[in-house]
């Protein structure tokens, strides 16, 4: 997908791929993963392989041992979710720490995990989906990094994504949905995931899907993500709505919803 050209005339940074996650993309994309070479990429790194295993160990995961090292974690969770884990600490560590990102962080990760394990069982495209729930807010980030004392009023003032889009726009000239994409598109994720986030607060407000049908099925993951990690009301609704739109199957789309959000409740219980 294309990302809006306008974002070239505003005078906001998106942070570069760090060369680690540049040299990751290259080895998941390969046809035939080779795991060693991955584990020996992310454990290269000190200060990443560190919070990945942080990551690893949390009762987000909850594991009934402790893993030690990245190997260990592969062999636990797969690499698919040890990658994306480590796409998540390369992120968060390309804005600055701020007490008012945590939340987006603990969000992205969650969301992620749930997308990701969704379109594991539906046959879909597992690391696009990762991808795109843990991308999803990192507009967000870089707004902050851009202007932290502006950008935290707007934070405190919108009551839900929809208002804050509106607010982003008087400000900036741009919404943090249309800087997220860019900053997916600037790190090589897949189009799958692009047109995710570029379009996932219009999608949870009952807008439509992505125009491109190849596209809509992630895109409807993030709006079953967003009515899970919300406990929204019309999680059924807003689940047999995207279904049609993406030509899911609504019923197995909201049992596999539960039964992935029922796994992970279980994990976190697990791990306290």
């Amino acid at each position: 997908m294309s990302v809006n050209p306008e974002l070239r005339n505003l005078d906001i940074a998106i942070p570069a791929q760090p060369e680690a996650l540049v040299k990751l993309s290259l080895l998941m994309a390969e046809e035939e993963l080779n795991l060693a070479d991955a584990a020996e990429l992310i454990e290269a790194d000190m200060a990443l392989a560190a919070a990945v295993m942080k990551a690893v160990n949390s009762s987000l995961y909850g594991l009934k041992g402790r893993v030690q090292t990245v190997h260990q974690a592969i062999s636990y969770l797969g690499m698919r979710e040890v990658a994306a884990i480590t796409f998540e600490m390369g992120l968060r560590a390309a804005f600055p720490p701020a007490p008012e990102l945590q939340p987006l962080w603990r969000r992205a990760a969650l969301r992620g995990l749930v997308m990701g394990r969704l379109a594991q069982r539906l046959g879909m495209d597992a690391w696009a989906a990762h991808s795109a729930g843990l991308f999803e807010e990192c507009g967000k980030a870089v707004l902050f990094r851009h202007a932290p004392d502006h950008y935290r009023s707007m934070l405190r003032a919108a009551q839900h994504d929809g208002e804050l889009v509106t607010l982003e726009h008087a400000g900036f000239g741009v919404s943090h949905d249309a800087l997220g994409a860019a900053l997916c598109d600037s790190w090589g994720l897949a189009p799958l995931a692009v047109a995710s986030v570029r379009h996932h607060v219009l999608a949870q407000l009952g807008g439509p899907l992505p125009d491109e049908e190849a596209r809509r099925p992630i895109s409807a993951l993030s709006v079953v993500a967003f009515g899970l990690m919300t406990s929204s009301a019309g999680l059924d609704e807003d689940t047999a709505r995207v279904a049609q739109e993406a030509h899911l199957d609504a019923q197995a789309l909201l049992r596999t919803a539960r039964q992935v959000h029922e796994q992970l409740d279980a994990a976190a219980q697990h791990g306290r």
